[in-house]
Order: C-alpha cells, then sequence, then structure tokens
C-alpha cells in the first residue's frame, strides 16, 4: 500500500531541511505511484485488460482459499533424533533407532550412499530411475562414538546423536552434518562448511556461479517479464549441488519436491516445508560425480541432430505468411537454420492443441514446405486448459477426471493466455496418457518438435505467488497431496507425457521437447532454456553463470534467448550474445511481442556478416557437438563444464565465472563488457591453440586476447583432435570431415568422432582417435566401432602446432601442404617435423 501526501494551500512555515525530506517524500510516492500505473499499462498491452481484471479476481480468490484450507496447529517445539538406541546390519547398509526418529543408510554402490531419516514411504520418488542396484560389500564397524560404514569409495560415520560424517576412500572428510531437526512437519539439516568451500548447481539461477552467502528458494516460479540478476526463485529449481574445498569435493541431492530454502553461509542450511528427509551423497571428482548422479536419475536420451542447429523464434511469428519470410530471409542472406518456433499466436483463442486456421490455413503444408528446406517447425504447449463446456479438450478432461482440484472438490481454475483454465494433474498416469494423446493432431500436421512453456505451472496475478493454490490437490500416483508436494514436479511430468507420446506416436523419430519448468530428472524427457531474461549486459554476463549451474545440476542441455527476452538490444549486446550462444547447446533467438524484430539481417553490416560467420562456424562444430551429445548420453557428462572440471583441485578455477569449456577440447571466452576489445582470461594448465589464429598459450596463468567486434577468444587445448565439417569447393557437398590435430607438447591425446543418421534408432559408429608425441614425431591412430558406415566422402587432417616435412598414412607417403592431407579412412598416420 501506498502512502498518499496532500499537498496542503496554507501550510505552516517548516525549516528548510524538514520541507526537502518532505519534498523527497512526496516525490518518492508520486514516483511510486507512476511506476504502479506503468506496471498497469504494461499488464494491460501484455496480457489484455479482461486478462488483468481476471488475474485480481483470481488473486483474492487464491488468497482466500489458502486461508479457508490453511495448515493450522504448527508444533513450535524443535526436535532432534535423541540418543541412538540400537542398529540393525542390512545388505548393503545398516538401520539405526534413535529415541525419536529412525535412519537408515543404504549404499546403492560404492560410492552413491542413500540417506533416510523416518518413514520412506513419504518419498516423492519422481527423480530416481534406476531401482536394480547391485548388492554393495561393505563393513559396518562400532567405535567410541558412533558406528561406521565404508565401502572401497566412500566412509559414512553415524554418532550416537545422528550426526554424519562422509568421507572418501583415504578418509578426507567431504562433508559433516549434524542432528536433523524437525518443527512439526518442517525440516532442517545443516552442514558444516568450510571457509573455502564452493558450492555450485540448484538449477536455474540468476545468481553467481558460487552460491555461497546466498538463500535460494526451491520453488519453480515465472517471476513475469524479463529477469535480472539477483531474482530468485526461477523456473526450474533443483535441490542438487556439488561442493567443492580443499579436502575434495562431492554432489548432493536431497531427494523431497516440497517448498524448501536452501542458505549457504558458514554452514548449509536446508529448509523443508514438508516430506521425509532422503539425499544421496556422491564423492568427487565432478565428473565422476555427475556420471553417478545422473546414473540415478538417467541420463539424456540422444537428441535429433537438427535440434544442435540454429533455432529462430518470436512471440509471436504470427501467420504462415511471416514464417514463410522469415524462411526466406534466412535463405536470402545465406544464412544456415535448422528450425523455426511458434509461439502462442499459432493457435485459435490460445487454446492448447489448437491451430488458429485464419493465420495458418495449411499448417501442414508449411511444415512440408520447410522440411523440404530442413527447416523445422517447433510449437508452443502450455498445460492451461481452457474451462469452456463448448470446448472438446476440456469436456473431456472434465469427465476423465483429470484435472487438479481443490479439497472441496471443485476444479481448481486460474487466469493464463485462453482465459480461466483448468490445469492438468499430471501426477495422473491417466492424465499423462490423455494429455499425451492430443499431440497426435499436431504430430500429423508436421510438427517437430514441442516447447513446454507457462508449466510451473503460471498463473496471472497481480500479487504473491503466480501459480495455482497451495492447497489444491494432485494424485501423486495415487498416494495423494497437495500443492505444496506436487507444484515442483508438475513441469517434470508434463515433460514425461509429451516425451512418452512422441515415443509411442513417432517411434522412428527422436522427440524433441524443451520445458521451461521441471524437476530433478528432467533431462530424460527434455531439454530446456533458461526462461525469459532482460536484454542487459548485465544479464549477458549472468548468462554463463547460469548456464553452468544448470550444467552442475544435470541439465546438459539448456541455453538462453539470444539478444535476452524483454528488451531492445544494441547491435553490439546482440552479438555478443549470439557469439556465446554459439557455443551452447540450445542455439535459440527469441524476443517479446514488445520489442524491435531480431532475426540476424535486422542489425544490418557489418553485423548480418559476423552473424553468418557464426552461424556457419556452428554448423562447422556439429560433429563435435553431436559427439558431445552422444557423451552426454552415454556418461552423463554436461556438454558445458566449469574451468575446473578436469581438475578440480585448483581453487585459481572455483570462482571463473566469465568463460567456460566446451566438452575436453575448447575454452570459450564470451565478451560480457560493453565496447570491450580484449579478454583477460584464466588459463586452466597446459598448452591452448587460438582456433582463429594458431597462436598458443601455455597455462596456467591469466593471459589477455585480442576480442575485437568480429571474434571472442575460442581456445583449443593441445593434444584434442577436433573434428570439424566442412563443405567442398568444388562439388559443393557438406559430406566432408576435417579432424584438426592440435599437437601435444609430449605425451598423448587424442578425441572422438559419433556419428549415425542423425535421427531415428538405427546402427551407429564411434570413431576414436589417439594422438602421440614421440620426439619429433606425432603419430594418430584411428580405430572404431559399430556397424554405421562412414558418412563422409572424404577426410582431411590438419596439423596445428608444428611444422611437418613428410607425412605417411598407412605407411604409405602422402603429400603434405602445410600440414594438410586429404584422405580416406586409415589406421595410422605419421608427421616428421
Amino acid at each position: 500500500m501506498c502512502e498518499i501526501i496532500l499537498p496542503i494551500p496554507c501550510a505552516p512555515w517548516t525549516p528548510p531541511r524538514q520541507e526537502q525530506d518532505r519534498r523527497r517524500r512526496k516525490g518518492a510516492v508520486n514516483g511510486e505511484g507512476m511506476a504502479m500505473l506503468q506496471t498497469l499499462f504494461n499488464a494491460i498491452r501484455l496480457i489484455g485488460f479482461l486478462n488483468v481484471l481476471r488475474a485480481v479476481r483470481y488473486t483474492i480468490r487464491r488468497d482466500i482459499i489458502e486461508w479457508r484450507f490453511r495448515v493450522r496447529g504448527a508444533s513450535p517445539t524443535l526436535e532432534t533424533p535423541g540418543r541412538m538406541s540400537s542398529v540393525e546390519r542390512r545388505p548393503g547398509g545398516a538401520q539405526f533407532l534413535f529415541e525419536r526418529d529412525h535412519l537408515e543408510v543404504r549404499f546403492l554402490a560404492a560410492d552413491l550412499v542413500r540417506i533416510t531419516w523416518g518413514a520412506a514411504d513419504g518419498v516423492a520418488a519422481y527423480a530416481p530411475a534406476r531401482t536394480d542396484w547391485p548388492e554393495v560389500s561393505i563393513t559396518t564397524d562400532e567405535g567410541p562414538s558412533g558406528w561406521e560404514l565404508q565401502s572401497e569409495a566412500l566412509r559414512v560415520a553415524v554418532g550416537t546423536d545422528g550426526g554424519l560424517r562422509f568421507s572418501d576412500a583415504v578418509g578426507r572428510t567431504l562433508r559433516e552434518e549434524a542432528p536433523p531437526q524437525r518443527r512439526g512437519k518442517e525440516v532442517i539439516h545443516r552442514c558444516q562448511l568450510r571457509q573455502e568451500e564452493h558450492v555450485y548447481g540448484l538449477g536455474n539461477r540468476a545468481a553467481p556461479l558460487n552460491l555461497r552467502n546466498g538463500a535460494y528458494r526451491m520453488w519453480n516460479r515465472d517471476p513475469g517479464g524479463g529477469h535480472r540478476p539477483g531474482d530468485d526463485p526461477l523456473y526450474l529449481c533443483i535441490p542438487v549441488y556439488l561442493a567443492v574445498h580443499s579436502e575434495g569435493s562431492y554432489l548432493l541431492f536431497y531427494e523431497n519436491s516440497f517448498p524448501a530454502t536452501f542458505a549457504f553461509g558458514s554452514a548449509a542450511e536446508m529448509r523443508f516445508e514438508g516430506g521425509p528427509l532422503r539425499y544421496y551423497v556422491i564423492p568427487g571428482p565432478p565428473a565422476r560425480a555427475l556420471e553417478r548422479y545422473t546414473e540415478l536419475t538417467r541420463r539424456p536420451p540422444l537428441p535429433p541432430r537438427w535440434a544442435l542447429g540454429y533455432h529462430q523464434s518470436r512471440w509471436s511469428y504470427g501467420s504462415d505468411a511471416e514464417v514463410r519470410e522469415v524462411a526466406d530471409g534466412f535463405r536470402s542472406h545465406d544464412l544456415p537454420l535448422s528450425a523455426i518456433h511458434l509461439d502462442i499466436h499459432y493457435m485459435d483463442g490460445y487454446r492448447v492443441f489448437t491451430v488458429d486456421t485464419q493465420r495458418f490455413p495449411d499448417l501442414a503444408g508449411l511444415a512440408r514446405d520447410l522440411a523440404m528446406r530442413q527447416i523445422r517447425l517447433v510449437a508452443i504447449l502450455d498445460c492451461g486448459v481452457k474451462q469452456d463446456p463448448a470446448d472438446t479438450l476440456f469436456q473431456q478432461g472434465h469427465t476423465e477426471g483429470v484435472f487438479c482440484t481443490l479439497p472441496d472438490g471443485h476444479l481448481a481454475i486460474a487466469p493464463v493466455w485462453p482465459g480461466w483454465c483448468a490445469f492438468p494433474d499430471f501426477t495422473l498416469p491417466k492424465t499423462r496418457a490423455w494429455w499425451g494423446r492430443q499431440y497426435a493432431r499436431l504430430l500429423e500436421a508436421g510438427i517437430a518438435g514441442f516447447w513446454h512453456d507457462m508449466n510451473e505451472p503460471a498463473a496471472f496475478v497481480t500479487w504473491g505467488d503466480p501459480t495455482l493454490p497451495r492447497p489444491t490437490r494432485l494424485a501423486l500416483e495415487g498416494r495423494g497431496g497437495d500443492h505444496r508436494e506436487g507444484h515442483n514436479l508438475l513441469g517434470l511430468m508434463m515433460a514425461r507425457a509429451g516425451h512418452d507420446a512422441l515415443r509411442t506416436q513417432r517411434p522412428e523419430q527422436r522427440p524433441f521437447i524443451f520445458s521451461r519448468s521441471g524437476w530433478a530428472g528432467l533431462p530424460r524427457y527434455a531439454w530446456n532454456w533458461t526462461g525469459d531474461t532482460e536484454s542487459t549486459w548485465t544479464t549477458l554476463r549472468q548468462t554463463v553463470a547460469t548456464v553452468l549451474g544448470l550444467a552442475l545440476s544435470g541439465i546438459p542441455f539448456t541455453g538462453p534467448d539470444v539478444g535476452g527476452y524483454s528488451g531492445s538490444p544494441s547491435a553490439e549486446l546482440y552479438i555478443r550474445w549470439l557469439q556465446l550462444s554459439t557455443f551452447l547447446p540450445f542455439f535459440r533467438t527469441h524476443s517479446a511481442r514488445t520489442t524491435p524484430r531480431r532475426e540476424p539481417w535486422a542489425f544490418g553490416e557489418p553485423y548480418l556478416g559476423i552473424a553468418r560467420e557464426f552461424l556457419r562456424l556452428r554448423y562447422q562444430l556439429l560433429p563435435y557437438l553431436y559427439t558431445l551429445a552422444w557423451e552426454a548420453s552415454e556418461r552423463g557428462h554436461p556438454l558445458v563444464r566449469p574451468l575446473f572440471w578436469p581438475d578440480a583441485e585448483v581453487p585459481d578455477l572455483w570462482d571463473v565465472q566469465d568463460a567456460f569449456l566446451l566438452g575436453d577440447a575448447l575454452l570459450v571466452a564470451p565478451v560480457i563488457e560493453e565496447g570491450a576489445d580484449n579478454r583477460e582470461i584464466t588459463l586452466p594448465e597446459g598448452s591452448w591453440y587460438g582456433l582463429f589464429d594458431d597462436r598458443v598459450y601455455q597455462g596456467p596463468g591469466q593471459i589477455s586476447v585480442a576480442a575485437p567486434i568480429e571474434r571472442i577468444p575460442i581456445l583449443v587445448r593441445g593434444g584434442q583432435v577436433l573434428p570439424m565439417g566442412g563443405t567442398d569447393e568444388t562439388t559443393g557437398s557438406s559430406s566432408l570431415i576435417t579432424l584438426h590435430l592440435y599437437a601435444p607438447p609430449d605425451g598423448d591425446g587424442g578425441g572422438m568422432l559419433y556419428s549415425d543418421a542423425g535421427d531415428g534408432y538405427g546402427p551407429a559408429r564411434v570413431n576414436r582417435f589417439r594422438l602421440r608425441r614421440e620426439a619429433n614425431d606425432l603419430f594418430l591412430s584411428w580405430e572404431h566401432e559399430g556397424a554405421y558406415p562412414f558418412p563422409y566422402e572424404a577426410v582431411t587432417l590438419q596439423l596445428h602446432g608444428m611444422i611437418a616435412r613428410r607425412a605417411f598414412v598407412d605407411g604409405v607417403k602422402v603429400p603434405c601442404d602445410g600440414g594438410r592431407i586429404r584422405t580416406r579412412p586409415f589406421s595410422q598416420a605419421r608427421f616428421e617435423s
């Protein structure tokens, strides 16, 4: 509420300082009033006058519902487990009984332990996907202060008061926990943090890469408009984090979907509003910890190759003609393009699974014409279903009982784009099956992929939480519960419904879905993007930390809206954003309808030419990116990695949040400061080559690299084999591959190249390369496995870092022009300097 100060014509005299204060207060109030009017005007322009009225009405109704069905009588008493009274050894672990609680410690693998306090039947078992863990051999010994359980990789000490200590195989302490505390249904869990300990993860965060000295909410939320650094929470909250300190590293995942707050000060303190305390501890290093975590939650399937190309989007391309115009623009400007996205204006009245036949009279024909040009159509789907007795989808859903309800049995109704909507309860299997059947009509129209939005779920409000009332009832697979427990799960289960539908209805193709919201386990069903951001340099700087945090949370396929979602980026900001995004898994330009156009030619020259070069570079890198995508599906490693990924024992790299690794081979240092034409880079150990100029840098240390508007620093690690695609200038064929060999100073190196048909589930081929430096010679060996034939017409070997006088392929001398050889597949090549 604003304080209004009215001027009084005959006011008594006041001292100058008081008068200044009065005028300052008046100005502040007037400023607040103007800001409120501007916010109201923007809301009306954005969602329409009727939806603003609905938002006011719903917000009042939501507050009444939450008051009416509020939880009463919470206990003020803070309880601990008390003293240990008995122990029962079990296969792979033990059960500990305390005065007021009980604890199960269970090793699922030598380096994966599950801790459960209290009854396990209240756990929302949505994230873990693997259940067939073989029994782990452990020892269980009693000591003077408690018990110790030990596998070959991890030790867990259980104190008589319920405190826990986790140590690695050599006895280094990774983590020390206080006994858990309960206040009614609230669960409080604390862990001491070392002074130097760094914490990363927790999903999508507009925060520094290192989360220390911050508090973060676990509640998926649409912040509205364009979010900025410091906004919390955002759309995708995952209770998983990676901790790194001087004694090692570990990953911790809480299997609890209730609202929670994670605070990292001198200690880590996790407060869950309800649910059991079950969590998993995995010792590092980071690569191994992510492997084990993604084994628990299941690794992402290999995406279709086209998904790694460039995507163009806008809210909205509102007609068939406009989409064709955009596609023609990419062709006329000689720009590669893999997908165009349809936002909500392709729908009939914003109703999900419908098509506006006035705007898109022949959607199937449009999809077919674009497919002939290797451009796919991706369509948005919101989760709200318009409450309309004449709407077939609403009628079906209401009859089948698939919508969320209030405790009194009435539907949970809230306003979104179509108006008043009901919301599917995706925690009910029959809801997922019903929802999945609806994809058929859009698949028949040629839609190649789907964009899940507004699925926190979000609602239009004028204050407070923009979602369904917390007492809303959810099925939770038949166990029953409310929106507090199920809210964070609905986006995940919507993605599951879509993924399962695509696998069933289009079994010969791989599903492509990306989702704004979700929970742990989302990558097995969908990609992600970082949501609606402001178009500012500050947000561009935030992007690297956000994407790295998602990667360390087990989300390997993500990326931002190029240029930011809301606002009008300058040409420089747009180009710097596009240059960064060239090296991120999901490469899409998207913007609000109130912003100027954002196609690559919108900024004119020289920016169009720069954009063209980076788009082409993206497609040259597709063989490498596709190989990294395969590695993510096989090992759970994210494509984008922090600089400390190979060696977490180097503290100088723990805080680097303005550069990242793309796989093992590339270091990307985007330009994130306005007007900058050079970059300071913290370089990890090893030899590094400039991608564009072959200049060699030696790490570790700080270097300065030129970064004119045409370039950002991209470095290649010495010893790597970097596969890049190319086009035969004589024939125009794009079926060429160049293996760039970056000579190591000594020792070994290598790389991989994964190939298949680019979609479907047919045979595949894995090519493994090994580089070996011996004195003045460099050897390259090539082995492969798999039935898929080598898909390239020719192979070019390009040597970097040494001058070759002679070259041999399988013992036969071949021409070597500037360290460049064109050949066919072979077993071994040798370069003599």
